[in-house]
């Protein structure tokens, strides 16, 4: 499929204005974050494969790159819901936002990138930035929230940097069936042996996280990927962290602590305008 790097940019911001819908759907759900992990991701997993029927595509399941790219998917998924569900919204989405830092080291120690004073000096205000969410009195379930979402970063940005150098849409969706699968492996037995309410509310919510928070975003993200760098969708995919808490905000009146607040600010506004700047440069 012939996409531009302008039309992929657009792909990639409607994919990140879904996601942004995860944190609230995520916190109406009362059943156990693996069990809701392995619901959404099985949905999403059968209507991505359902789009790569419709293309003729097949699954790809011989290349290294696909696996891990696949495997990156699978723990930001895990690792993600857990994460909301131990700590708030606005804490799990914006320490998950730290991924350029993650890619900035995935790419200096496996593809030999260098990186100039000016991008050191970022790190270190991120991680002074990350440093202040852990000022809020946090309980220990809040700690470890936190910890996992600084995980998920990780993870995510192994996605981004592996399924950026996919050769193909091919490709890119069958990482994508492969990590959703293997989240959905990993919540079926929380499914079958933790409570599982099913009420209207319940269903509907699950509902839209596979298939509006998930599925179809992650067919935009699949397209969009190969044809924008790891760091310009890591920028884009800023409207997530940016929405994320205000949903939540809205809806279940959650707020962010003082420091946390503080922190977000830090963290997304130098990711942020670093990001633009490398954008500009290489411009």
């Amino acid at each position: 499929m012939e996409i531009s790097e302008k039309k992929a940019m657009l792909l990639m911001c409607l994919c990140a204005l879904l996601w942004s819908i995860g944190g609230l759907f995520i916190k109406l759900l009362p059943w156990h974050p693996a069990a809701i992990c392995g619901a959404r991701s099985g949905i999403s997993a059968v209507i991505i494969y359902i789009y790569m029927r419709s293309k003729g595509y097949r699954l790809v399941l011989g290349a290294p790159l696909v696996w891990l790219s696949g495997l990156g998917l699978m723990g930001t998924m895990l690792l993600f819901v857990s994460a909301n569900k131990l700590t708030t919204s606005a804490n799990a989405i914006v320490l998950q936002s730290t991924s350029p830092l993650y890619i900035m080291v995935i790419s200096a120690l496996f593809l030999r990138a260098r990186y100039s004073r000016r991008e050191l000096v970022m790190v270190g205000i991120v991680m002074a930035g990350i440093a202040l969410f852990f000022f809020d009195q946090l309980t220990p379930g809040g700690l470890l929230g936190n910890l996992l979402a600084l995980l998920s970063g990780m993870t995510m940005a192994t996605m981004f940097v592996t399924s950026s150098r996919l050769p193909d849409d091919q490709s890119s969706m069958s990482a994508l069936v492969l990590g959703h699968c293997g989240a959905g492996l990993v919540g079926l037995p929380f499914l079958l042996l933790t409570p599982v309410e099913l009420t209207p509310l319940t269903i509907s919510s699950i509902l839209v996280l596979g298939v509006f928070q998930l599925g179809i975003p992650y067919i935009l993200y699949a397209l969009a990927v190969r044809r924008c760098s790891p760091l310009s969708c890591s920028l884009l995919g800023m409207i997530e962290p940016l929405l994320n808490p205000v949903w939540v905000l809205l809806v279940l009146g959650e707020k962010p602590g003082f420091f946390a607040l503080i922190g977000g600010i830090i963290v997304l506004g130098t990711v942020t305008l670093w990001s633009v700047a490398n954008a500009r440069q290489a411009a």
